[in-house]
């Protein structure tokens, strides 16, 4: 669709047949412009390089954001990666601090979380995603019978695939008094989302490594209105422009803000709104999302009928769903052996568990897939 944007990560090792977006999506080419422009403002501004990256940068990568998710331009607040955001809402908690969640939730919440019940600082109750067809009434049931702290699923699961369809509906089975977190990273400039109506209800959070194709170092996370005013987990920017007051009590900066964290890398911003400036005229996550989907069908087309080592039938989430995001799951307890397997043809997918994954995106064509299919059968199954 895009192929020719990324001719530099792409023609790094043409014969590559790289299906593993949903881990780290190639970049396109205009990401080493931007990039370069941040070593060109950090000479230019020096010691003034952080004004303009609070004045310049981080507006415009917010109104990106506001844009892809409806929500308001000022909303949201940046991180390195999605665990120290994470951190720093697990700090506005009370002690022994009751969580709903899934089973299925990625490492930077699940380790996290796995960590502090050991210390008896939270108590989690972790309910399975699967059956799907079931999960959203089985989650709101239990959340409205544990009314809980902190509720917090994904908007697609890492390892299934699966999209949580009707945010907004979902959210609204939760109690009032329930803060909620909605981890959207599998779904960031892949499933069209419209939050306009949880901006005032929900956490959400994502970032650049997928499909915003920016690269690490570009997370964020929106942030409602008149919750966690306090986060325990703060760093010295969380009060940036405010840094020369002799108040003597810990101040916070008003809005989103708040949770911001201490001095970082603002390159991944470069790339990010380098990105999404491109992206405006070429791309839509609608578009996107049907490239994808079609090129999923191209790939199981018949697939029954190669010597390849994977079923249409192990899918986790089948074709016949739409709920689901752009990288496919076959169940198999060899998962991690086909994977390397795939890779010593060059081919890179990934697993996780008994999951292989297979990822589509827009530096795909019909001709990578019909590719990817041939050599497939170089595979013992």
């Amino acid at each position: 669709m895009l192929k020719s944007h990324f001719s530099k990560f792409l023609g790094s090792d043409p014969k590559r047949l790289h299906f593993a977006a949903h881990s780290h999506h190639p970049w396109p080419d205009i990401s080493e412009h931007a990039h370069a422009q941040y070593w060109t403002d950090s000479a230019t501004f020096i010691d003034d390089k952080w004004e303009h990256v609070f004045s310049n940068v981080i507006p415009e990568a917010q109104a990106h954001i506001a844009t892809e998710l409806k929500l308001p331009a000022s909303s949201t607040v940046f991180a390195v990666n999605t665990h120290e955001l994470v951190t720093r809402l697990f700090s506005c908690l009370p002690e022994r601090a009751s969580v709903v969640t899934t089973d299925s939730e990625f490492h930077s919440f699940e380790r996290q979380s796995r960590r502090l019940e050991e210390e008896g600082l939270l108590q989690v109750e972790r309910v399975p995603v699967e059956p799907f067809n079931t999960f959203a009434d089985r989650f709101a049931s239990a959340v409205k019978a544990r009314r809980p702290n902190l509720v917090f699923f994904s908007h697609v699961f890492f390892n299934s695939g699966f999209e949580v369809q009707n945010l907004s509906a979902l959210v609204a089975e939760f109690p009032a008094e329930t803060t909620v977190v909605i981890d959207g990273y599998h779904a960031f400039c892949a499933v069209p989302t419209d939050l306009s109506s949880l901006a005032n209800r929900a956490f959400y959070l994502a970032g650049g490594y997928k499909y915003a194709m920016a690269g690490e170092g570009a997370c964020f996370m929106h942030v409602p209105d008149g919750v966690f005013e306090r986060p325990r987990n703060t760093g010295w920017f969380a009060a940036f422009g405010a840094l020369e007051s002799k108040a003597s009590d810990v101040s916070y900066a008003r809005g989103a803000h708040r949770f911001f964290g201490a001095t970082f890398d603002p390159s991944g911003l470069y790339r990010f709104n380098g990105v999404m400036n491109w992206r405006k005229t070429l791309l839509t996550s609608e578009k996107n999302r049907a490239h994808a989907h079609s090129l999923q069908a191209q790939f199981l087309n018949r697939l029954g009928a190669l010597n390849v080592p994977i079923r249409e039938e192990q899918l986790v989430v089948p074709l016949s769903n739409s709920a689901r995001g752009q990288f496919l799951t076959f169940r198999t307890p060899d998962a991690a052996e086909l994977s390397q397997s795939f890779k010593k043809l060059n081919i890179v997918t990934d697993a996780r568990g008994d999951r292989l994954r297979f990822g589509f995106g827009v530096y795909q064509d019909a001709a990578d897939v019909s590719e990817l299919r041939a050599r497939l059968t170089a595979v013992k199954p």
